[in-house]
């Protein structure tokens, strides 16, 4: 968990009222590996007519709303969003209630710390400076025209916002200082170095020392300085860290588990196993997922099954499977999900050796529905196929099974050389894994587009999966239509787009994919003439040569 010693002073200085405005929030248990710290100094712009309200408003803003952002967002997509939102907040109220283009003007620096990594959002002339080693650097550039003090750039200026943003890695005993041009203008690096050294443990000290030798070096303006010492770097992954519970015991029908009473399998492979069981407290049926006592001492495995429970409940979809709430407290590793009373996709395609198109284009549909769903969520999925896609007695389409999920909240920051490949199935993984060792949303539309293939031919568009490098380069696409000469042909060029090795060559968004297989292209109200040469060479070479025949018969009956 990252652990952090903060020091903060703000003060008028000689002006009648303090402008300035600072914060910072810590997270709440899981939150210190998807959100982490956040601290934020603010400075309303001289002159504007609420320079404190709009201070306020941007770290108010930012902090409160950053933590109610999707856990599973990364760090840069949320704050961004706030502080478009809250820019154009602001604009509109200096042009509605105080009638000017700098009505509600600030400058904003902010600092998110979270799994050994600091990002750091910047506008204006506040400043973000880090001591490692013995030295100060400035992180933030100064947004002023010229040398002048006039900004060049603020929240609540304009309607479009151009953010500095720029991640670097923490160390343990790293601080950094937050401040404002009154502090930073009139006290140097060097000086605020001194300080530290002669208050390593009073950092509220540190703070107050600085802004009051600005103050002493003739500062005209309000003071504010905070001060952010890194004393863990939080690297420890905070799912592992709660990987505190016992394996279940082997799991039997008639067996009681924390109230859940076991009646048969459902499903088992060599990584875990789900089980039907009813709910004593309602009486409701649900799936039990237990792992694999071939993991129990898997660190990384055991980190990945609390991540897959975590990942079940941040997605609210009709087609993703839900994870449901503990109704009492568990006496060991497992989690609890909907009952889903049908068949895999598998099962479904092995059913329907000719299924009609409109079949495949409602199960398209839902599947789009519930990936979407996830990708809203900056999740990628990594695994889909037809095992891990179920379809309810309703006609319901529902994807399930979290353990590849890739969470952009919980990889940011992370080490490339950490980069595991999904554990999905090799058939429907997108070659970019193997290519750049990494992969993003073209990947599940790759894996959509490969399951739909197989839906229509009962085959794979290159006849297997991309297990290495080789298969990469000299497997080429099958035409669905030649495999199944009942599809019509203009589906196969979406087909083949959806599933192209190039990632840049495929569809761009799952609606582009489903538009193109849903509707088909018009037809052309003239066709093209065509030469019978061209167009049916066979009947061509046939009937000149009847033609050559019977002028041959013709010329010997004149003779």
């Amino acid at each position: 968990m990252t652990q952090i010693t903060i020091g903060a002073f703000s003060d008028k200085g000689v002006k009648q009222e303090n402008e300035d405005s600072y914060g910072v929030m810590l997270p709440e248990e899981l939150q210190t590996l998807t959100k982490g710290i956040a601290v934020a100094v603010a400075d309303g712009m001289s002159g504007c007519q609420a320079g404190k309200a709009a201070s306020e408003t941007c770290v108010k803003s930012l902090l409160e709303d950053y933590f109610s952002t999707p856990d599973s967002w990364s760090v840069k997509k949320s704050i961004s969003k706030i502080l478009l939102a809250t820019n154009r907040w602001m604009y509109g109220q200096g042009q509605s209630v105080y009638g000017s283009d700098l009505g509600m003007v600030s400058t904003l620096s902010a600092l998110v710390v979270k799994s050994g990594s600091a990002y750091i959002f910047h506008i204006g002339d506040s400043r973000i400076c880090l001591l490692r080693a013995g030295k100060i650097d400035q992180l933030t550039t100064d947004h002023r025209y010229g040398k002048g003090s006039a900004l060049a750039r603020a929240m609540g200026t304009g309607q479009h916002l151009e953010i500095d943003y720029r991640i670097i890695e923490v160390r343990r005993g790293d601080v950094f200082f937050l401040t404002t041009d009154g502090v930073h203008e009139f006290a140097g690096p060097v000086m605020m170095k001194q300080v530290v050294e002669r208050h390593p443990d009073d950092l509220m000290k540190v703070a107050q020392e600085i802004c009051i030798n600005a103050l002493d070096h003739g500062s005209d303006d309000n003071l504010t300085c905070q001060v952010i010492r890194i004393d863990d770097t939080g690297r420890e992954n905070a799912f592992r860290a709660r990987c505190h519970l016992s394996f279940p015991p082997e799991l039997e029908p008639g067996m009681l588990l924390d109230g859940y009473e076991i009646i048969r399998d459902l499903h088992a492979n060599a990584r875990s196993q789900v089980y039907l069981a009813r709910d004593r407290g309602n009486g409701d049926l649900v799936a039990l997922k237990t792992p694999s006592a071939n993991f129990n001492d898997d660190a990384h495995y055991i980190e990945m099954f609390h991540r897959e429970e975590w990942v079940g409940r941040q997605v609210s979809s009709p087609h993703i499977l839900k994870v449901l709430p503990f109704a009492r407290d568990r006496s060991c590793l497992y989690y609890v999900t909907e009952y889903i009373a049908g068949q895999t996709l598998r099962e479904w395609i092995n059913d329907h050796p000719a299924p009609e198109m409109s079949m495949v284009r409602d199960i398209l549909r839902q599947l789009i529905q519930g990936v979407r769903a996830m990708h809203r969520q900056d999740m990628v999925h990594q695994d889909l196929k037809p095992e891990n896609i179920m379809i309810d007695a309703a006609g319901t389409v529902k994807i399930i099974d979290f353990g590849s999920v890739k969470v952009a909240s919980v990889e940011e920051g992370r080490d490339a050389s950490q980069t595991r490949l999904p554990a999905g199935a090799v058939d429907y993984m997108a070659p970019e894994y193997l290519l750049y060792g990494d992969g993003d949303r073209g990947g599940d539309l790759y894996s959509l587009g490969v399951v739909i293939y197989e839906m229509l031919t009962h085959k794979l568009p290159y006849g297997k999966g991309f297990a290495n490098m080789r298969h990469v380069r000299h497997l080429d696409y099958i035409p669905a239509s030649q495999v199944n000469p009942d599809i019509p042909p203009w589906l196969d060029p979406v087909l083949q787009k959806a599933v192209l090795k190039d990632p840049r060559d495929r569809y761009q968004s799952l609606s582009q994919f489903e538009r193109d297989f849903t509707v088909p292209p018009p037809v052309q109200a003239r066709v093209a003439f065509m030469p019978l040469l061209e167009k049916d060479p066979l009947t061509f070479w046939r009937a000149l040569s009847g033609l050559l025949a019977f002028l041959l018969i013709l010329a010997l009956l004149l003779r």
